[in-house]
Formats: structure tokens, sequence, C-alpha cells
């Protein structure tokens, strides 16, 4: 059912289950064993959705929308969850960017703030921003941490793993779906396909990671300002090279999650998320994306070797600085 991941009132609406009230009580909107619809807009402080059967395997990546107080769960591009959220209040305002999890703990305590309870944390930043469960007072109102109701912050501390992608952005828009011919950023003859797609099939899907497994995190991180490519694993930059970007205009600003290989399009399939949106506000995907970009072949090789359903590939039209791209693969464009 892929309509729940699109846009649009009759496709936004979720049932509601247990919130900050505890997975015991139903927030007094079930009657008689009966869940009731409710708009996603019309959730209370406290409230979320969660319907992991709508896309029970593939890649997790998670919105967070700042004017919304929201956050938004997708898996295979299919939205499977949705809660209300506090983020940073005024001087301590939560950061916007594509992020990936660094680290997980249940019971974490901040460092910080006088040893103060952060349950189901899932780690952003080395310098204190994460998802965790928290007071939601309808309002920002956090240090700069995404505050979550305590079940929901249970639900999805079970279906984030290292390295999985988290959008924080000034507005909210559903991922769409990209299948590329030929492997990305550069061409191959046909017949290698079925070896590239042999080598995606013996990696691990990301359903399957859990904290304890040493598999690398990796992501891609293009910038049409530098017109430089940069692959980074466990914080570590491994390769760089030449970006080649064909057209005019610029690229804007997505996170691409890695479906997998597609037979039927001889390509990789990729779920993608659009962090900036336009003049009008309304996200405008561009479905030549990908077309527009090539890079050398010894960046190439590197980048096809680590890919794995899962990997993230960044977009951006900043530059590649410190201030845009920090340790322990973290990366953030303001």
């Amino acid at each position: 059912m892929r309509d729940w991941g699109m846009s649009g009132v009759n496709r936004r609406r979720f049932m509601v289950g247990a919130g900050a009230f505890g997975a015991a009580g139903l927030i007094g909107l079930e009657v008689a064993a009966e869940q009731v619809l409710k708009d996603i807009n019309a959730l209370k402080p406290g409230e979320f959705t969660w319907h992991p059967d709508r896309q029970p395997s593939g890649p997790v990546a998670v919105v967070v929308s700042l004017p919304e107080q929201r956050v938004h769960v997708y898996r295979n591009g299919i939205r499977i969850a949705a809660s209300t959220c506090s983020t940073g209040k005024q001087g301590h305002e939560t950061p916007t960017g594509v992020f990936v999890v660094l680290q997980k703990d249940r019971d974490h305590r901040s460092s910080t703030y006088n040893n103060a309870p952060m349950p189901n944390m899932n780690r952003l930043t080395w310098s204190g921003i994460a998802l965790h469960a928290g007071n939601l007072p309808g309002y920002p109102a956090s240090h700069g941490c995404v505050r979550l109701p305590v079940a929901f912050s249970e639900k999805l501390f079970e279906v984030t793993h290292l390295g999985t992608p988290v959008i924080i952005s000034g507005a909210h828009g559903d991922p769409w779906e990209l299948t590329h011919p030929g492997m990305v950023l550069s061409g191959y003859a046909e017949h290698e396909f079925e070896k590239i797609e042999a080598s995606l099939d013996g990696k691990k899907h990301p359903k399957d990671w859990s904290a304890a497994e040493q598999y690398p995190v990796t992501s891609v991180i293009a910038s049409s300002a530098d017109r430089r490519i940069m692959l980074v694993e466990n914080g570590r930059v491994l390769a760089e090279g030449d970006l080649n970007i064909s057209g005019r205009g610029k690229l804007g600003s997505h996170a691409f999650v890695l479906h997998g290989a597609d037979g039927e399009a001889q390509g990789m399939s990729w779920y993608v998320i659009s962090h900036d949106s336009g003049a009008d506000g309304n996200f405008q995907p561009e479905q030549r994306l990908l077309s527009r970009l090539t890079t050398d072949n010894a960046f190439s090789a590197a980048m096809h070797d680590r890919m794995h359903p899962g990997m993230v590939m960044i977009l951006t039209d900043a530059p590649l600085h410190p201030e845009t791209r920090s340790g322990k693969d973290f990366v953030i464009m303001s």
C-alpha cells in the first residue's frame, strides 16, 4: 500500500497508538476496542501512530519536521509511523540537515545536563543531539534533542541501526522513488550487471543489523559547490574524486537511501528524501538528478565495492568543509 507514503489528506490518516501515557493506555482514543482514525496533523502531544506491517522490511529513514513538530518514519519509502515530538527551544535550536545514527543506548544519561535520563537514545552528533524519550509539552522545549513519546521511542529503537539516516528539516516531504539505469555516477557494460547484483545480494539488509555487529557505516557526499565527491566509512574518508555535473541549476539537498539492484531496469533503485524546498514551498524531485552526475573511475570503483542496501548518498549545494561534515560520519546541511 504505497499510498501511505504519499501526500494528500486522505492518504495521511493513520490509526493512533499509545503515546507518552504508556503501552497500557490508549490515550482515550479507543472505543469498544475499535481504533480511531485520526489525521497526523491532529495528533496531540504524546500521541503517535505505528504500523510496521505496511512495509515489513527494508532500509529505514527518519524525517523530523521542525515546523510540524512531527517525526515521520519510512521503510522502503513507505511511511510506517508518525509521532509528535519536541525539538530545541530558542537559544538551543535543533540543527537542520542530514544525520546518521552514530550510537544507540537504551538507558543513556546526559553528560551535559545533570545526568538527565535520555531513554532509547539514538545519537546524531557527538556534541549532544539525539532522538530520545522525553517530556512533550506541545512546543519546542528541549536543549536541541528531539524528544519522543516513551512508547514510540521504544519502537523506533528496535528498527534503527548504526547508519540509519535522520533528516531534520524546516519542511516535510515524502520520499520518492528513483531507479537509475546503470551503476550510479558511471556507466557499465550490460553483461556486468549480474556480477553487480550478486555483490549486493551477499550483504546484509539493514533490518538484520544490530549494534553489536561491526558492520561499516558508509556514506557518499557529493557537493556541487566544490565539484567534489567523498566516500566516508566509519568516520574515515576513504576516497575523494571530482564530481562532473551536466546541465544548469543547483542540485538541491537530497538524501538517497539505496534499496538495491533493479533487474528489470538493469540499475540501482533508491528512495530519495529532499531536504530543501523550492520558492513555492513545495519539493521538486528531479528524476534526472543522478543522470547529471559522473565521477572518475577510481572513485566509482571504491564506491561500488562498498555499496550495500541502506547505504546513504547525500547531494548538497554546500561545500565540503568542516562546518558541513564532522567526524564519525555525521553530516549536516544547514
